[in-house]
């Protein structure tokens, strides 16, 4: 085999290896733990996450009064049998 031939080949095959690499990668980046945005990040869609109340208060205090009329209403029917 010629060496010629032999550099050729080894360097299809490492360009082979590299671009198929970069393919299955993807292009999102993962470093210490974060997920770092691909290079189109500007160009990328917004997710719309619609307002909603600041402190989780209100629906815990909903929450707290809605198992209190429930275990009120179970305190009735048993003191009614």
């Amino acid at each position: 085999m010629n060496w010629n031939a032999r550099v050729n080949r080894c360097f299809c095959a490492g360009m082979l290896g590299v671009i198929a690499s970069a393919a299955l990668t993807g292009c999102q980046t993962n470093m210490g733990g974060q997920t770092l945005p691909s290079a189109f990040y500007l160009r990328d869609d917004v997710q719309y996450f619609p307002a909603g109340p600041e402190e989780l208060l209100p629906n815990q205090e909903r929450a707290l009064a809605e198992y209190r009329a429930e275990q009120e209403a179970l305190r009735t029917r048993i003191d009614a049998r």
